[in-house]
């Protein structure tokens, strides 16, 4: 075995192991803390204590849907970078995790229900869909989009996005509380349906992200040369925004608006395994899931009894990030 392959298998089964004392510290803590003993004994061999339902019907759901929607938001930051060149670049900073919110915001205050539940989802994708694509196409010329266009349209669009949902906050002052929790990000109502809703679409979805690394590969070398070696970029961008639109509206009908998770995970993982797709995808995947759900956690238990949105959590953690990868970025740009 080289060296190479057992540094790969050694990294790997330390993101692994990350991911796995993450998910036992997010069943484990709370107003009722669970022993990593009993959680085993619950969870393995089936045994009935008083904290079992405390441990089935609230913590799992929430944590596993905490995995599931850091899961998505990584893989699609990841994508987004690769696609726009540009590690500044995820759904929070183009818009489209307002622009999920702004459809979620909608679906509450009209009171639509044609789908049930999945009525938020669908307005929530509409949102990211129209976001993601207004914000692309306003800031393309000549058929060449500027990256420093694209993110201060991005920011501009967000900003416009989010004083519309403050506008219906005002005008709709009995669905408050709703509309706050799309808006700050929240994991507080998670439950097994929810988990079923949101991981039928961000799963298959990272799995199809996924499916495009080598063409997200062949897009690194320049679209004029993926284009001479068969990669039709304009399509494969088209059909990578739609599949990212969805996974982020998805997340946004679940847990509403959770900022900056896309730039920290794969920015994580680029600086330990490199720039190639095949890994980065996965590996931020798993690394977005291990940091929601210690994010989640984190938040459930510094100001007990109440709780810090998870979504506030990731700005607090992303914001300062952001900087400092901006930062970088001129450097590089002055040497």
């Amino acid at each position: 075995m080289s060296k190479e392959t057992l540094k790969n298998i050694l990294s790997l089964s330390i993101l692994l192991a990350f991911f796995i004392i993450c998910f036992f510290i997010g069943v484990g803590i709370g107003a009722v803390e669970i022993p990593l003993r009993e959680i085993i004994e619950i969870v393995f061999m089936g045994k009935d204590t008083d904290n079992r339902a405390i441990l089935i019907d609230i913590r799992m759901p929430r944590v596993i849907i905490s995995a599931v929607l850091g899961a998505g938001l990584s893989a699609v930051g990841g994508v987004m970078q690769g696609v726009f060149k540009n590690p500044l670049v995820d759904s929070y900073t183009l818009g489209m995790s307002s622009g999920a919110a702004l459809g979620a915001v909608l679906s509450i205050v009209t009171g639509i229900g044609i789908f049930g539940y999945g009525t938020t989802g669908a307005f929530a994708f509409l949102g990211a869909v129209s976001t993601l694509f207004f914000v692309y196409h306003i800031s393309k010329t000549k058929n060449r989009v500027s990256i420093n266009s694209l993110l201060l349209s991005g920011v501009a669009v967000s900003y416009f996005l989010s004083s519309i949902i403050s506008f219906l906050m005002m005008l709709n002052r009995n669905k408050l509380e709703q509309i706050v929790f799309w808006t700050m990000g929240s994991l507080s109502s998670a439950t097994w349906q929810k988990l079923i809703f949101s991981s039928s679409f961000i799963l298959p979805g990272i799995l199809a992200l996924c499916f495009f690394s080598r063409e997200l590969n062949i897009m690194s070398l320049g679209e004029e040369s993926a284009h001479y070696m068969g990669v039709d970029v304009e399509k494969l961008k088209y059909i990578l925004l739609v599949i990212c639109s969805l996974i982020v509206g998805a997340v946004v009908s679940t847990g509403g608006t959770i900022g900056f998770l896309g730039l920290v995970a794969p920015h994580i993982v680029r600086l330990i395994w490199g720039s190639d797709n095949r890994k980065l995808i996965p590996y931020s995947a798993i690394m977005g899931a291990a940091i929601l759900m210690l994010s989640d956690a984190l938040g459930r238990v510094l100001i007990q009894p109440s709780e810090i949105p998870v979504g506030v959590m990731t700005s607090i953690m992303g914001g300062p990030f952001f900087i400092f990868l901006l930062k970088r970025q001129k450097s590089k740009g002055a040497a």
